[in-house]
């Protein structure tokens, strides 16, 4: 099926930008921020100054910039808001995750000597969903369990159907009404709790095993990891990590020499197993226990084979980018005012979104802030987060980009930076007047970033920005 046609008001906001004075200087903002699709829009001016004459050595303004504004990358980690920034954000994870595997960006490359292992924590089960699985490249049924029969609600509780990899009722509840909706929202809400207590009894099992105190432990070696949440189909979230054992110093200090791969894989699986949150306590609520599901897989990571750090860096950073979107919720907050019967959700985020407001609700669960993450199915934790020493960081990644791109346009006072006065004072006064594009920016900017344009009318024009000015 064509592309639906733009819209005659949209054709001639493509005219107006592409046929404009300032056009040139228009496109050269939209590569500066790679085709960002919701740039957001300063005005303002920087001065640059001599701190020791007062001088102004330089002024930037935006007064003489198309709109008289000047087009900012948005910066955000989702794809599904904006792929060009997401990519950025991805590229820069996969840096820093790999770094504290193989060195580099400030890490030392006697780092791969370190232990180190691939750890996944799943959540536990909240009722039979819909799964593809797979055994030697062959599609198997979902759930062939005939001897089960009927649930309370009549709904068989087994599947025979080899579900195709979009198929849209992966994720989906077998039994809606039997689904323990409650406790899916309450797993996403305290998986931040339960991860900081893994990590807590992580270095307890460590301490145990090499007959130390945690306090103790802490002089001789040092536990750094890089975690990323994903969301599973059925709307949990699970946990992937890059768990390390350094010296007391980080990764610059080799860690002794009991300190193994074994020793590591051992404790990971005990804390795995014994650390649980107690879910708060309300009316015809009781408080419930909630621990890691049963399956937890501990791979040591190597230089070579499947699981390099290429691998698991990519991995990793793939998922950075990435929110509920799988399980086929909204890309935004749920706002009090949205009737949620109307939203374009499938019917068990609907669910999920659901009990995130009637849990929200209640008095005992208001500092999970249920309802303010529905949208997010009850999950408000970073989805990348990292240990303070694993490796550098994404604003030291992000600081030498930017000076990076700054090397041909730097200001001096013709003085050698000797001292703070020989220093360029920058100042600078911006305000935030929007974000985004115009119909005809969007479309433009996919044809400036190398994205194809959808086709528009009945002449088969479109696909590329030549074209485009044909028809127009």
């Amino acid at each position: 099926m064509p592309a639906t046609a733009p819209s005659p008001l949209t054709l001639r906001d493509i005219a107006r930008r592409a046929t404009s004075p300032d056009y040139h200087r228009w496109t050269a903002q939209i590569r500066k921020t790679g085709g960002c699709a919701q740039p957001i829009h300063l005005r303002g001016r920087v001065d640059y100054r001599d701190p020791l004459t007062g001088a102004l050595l330089h002024r930037y303004s935006t007064l003489h910039e198309p709109d008289g504004v000047l087009r900012v990358a948005c910066k955000t980690r989702r794809a599904s808001r904006c792929p060009s920034c997401a990519e950025v954000y991805r590229a820069d994870t996969y840096q820093l995750v790999r770094a504290g595997l193989v060195g580099g960006k400030g890490v030392p490359d006697t780092v791969t000597e370190h232990p180190a292992a691939f750890v996944t924590l799943t959540a536990p089960s909240f009722g039979p969903v819909h799964a593809r699985r797979e055994k030697n490249s062959t599609v198997r049924p979902c759930r062939p369990r005939r001897d089960l029969g009927d649930c309370p609600h009549g709904r068989p509780q087994s599947c025979t159907e080899r579900h195709g990899a979009d198929d849209r009722r992966l994720g989906e509840p077998l039994c809606p009404d039997c689904y323990d909706y409650t406790g899916s929202v309450l797993f996403n809400a305290l998986a931040p709790e339960l991860w900081r207590r893994f990590t807590l009894a992580l270095r307890r099992r460590l301490a145990k095993s090499a007959g130390l105190t945690v306090a103790e432990l802490r002089a001789v070696l040092a536990v750094s990891f890089a975690k990323v949440a994903e969301y599973q189909r059925r709307g949990v979230v699970h946990f992937h990590a890059v768990i390390r054992l350094d010296g007391p110093d980080g990764p610059t200090m080799s860690p002794p020499a009991w300190a193994t791969g074994d020793l590591l894989d051992d404790a990971v699986r005990h804390a795995a197993r014994a650390v649980t949150v107690t879910t708060p306590e309300a009316e015809n609520l009781p408080a419930r226990a909630l621990a890691w599901g049963s399956q937890v897989d501990v791979r040591p990571i190597t230089t070579t084979g499947d699981l390099s750090d290429q691998a698991v860096a990519g991995y990793i950073a793939k998922y950075a980018t990435k929110a509920a979107e799988c399980v086929g919720t909204l890309d935004r907050r749920i706002r009090p005012t949205d009737d949620l019967d109307r939203l374009n959700v499938r019917d068990h985020a609907r669910r999920l979104i659901a009990e995130c407001r009637r849990l929200g609700a209640l008095v005992e669960m208001a500092h999970l802030r249920l309802a303010d993450w529905a949208h997010m199915l009850g999950f408000r934790g970073h989805f990348s987060t990292k240990s303070r020493r694993y490796s550098t960081t994404l604003g030291a990644l992000r600081q030498a980009r930017m000076a990076f791109n700054q090397r041909e346009h730097e200001i001096t006072t013709g003085r050698l930076p000797l001292f703070d006065e020989d220093q360029v004072l920058v100042v600078a006064h911006w305000d935030y007047v929007g974000q985004g594009h115009t119909p005809g920016e969007a479309f433009l900017t996919a044809a400036l970033s190398g994205k194809p344009l959808p086709p528009f009318d009945s002449t088969g024009a479109g696909g590329s920005l030549p074209e485009l000015m044909e028809v127009l």
